[in-house]
């Protein structure tokens, strides 16, 4: 349904750094880069960082987040550790949600900006 998303970050350095230690935990990597952008997929960029001098303001009451399949529970695992380790801060410890479904698996973090990702895999173990 959604062929790209693209979010305002106030330091594009820092931004890259961020995302390229927790989406790289999930076997995503920067597929475009210049001084402009930045876009991080698998195949194609999926999900572009574009710096801004007024990026929309986060707001934890908002429900926005995005969130990014894993292939594993221990895709998860590392995503949390290596966004924590980058600069965001934690949302939600790794671990199943069942509320969510049976085997819904999943972390949440919020990166330097504000902005709130999700990272979940629905394999049973």
């Amino acid at each position: 349904m959604l062929n790209h998303v693209s979010i305002g970050v106030t330091d594009l350095t820092r931004a890259r750094r961020f995302y390229d230690a927790t989406l790289g935990a999930l076997g995503y990597k920067c597929l475009y880069e210049s001084a402009e952008a930045a876009g991080y997929g698998s195949k194609s960029p999926v999900m572009w960082l574009l710096p801004t001098k007024s990026p929309v303001q986060a707001d934890a009451k908002s429900g926005l987040h995005f969130c990014f399949d894993a292939a594993h529970r221990a895709d998860v695992d590392a995503f949390h550790a290596a966004a924590l380790q980058a600069g965001g801060h934690d949302n939600g410890k790794t671990g199943l949600r069942p509320d969510y479904g049976e085997n819904y698996y999943a972390a949440f973090v919020v990166d330097p900006d504000g902005y709130r990702l999700e990272a979940y895999c629905a394999k049973a173990k």
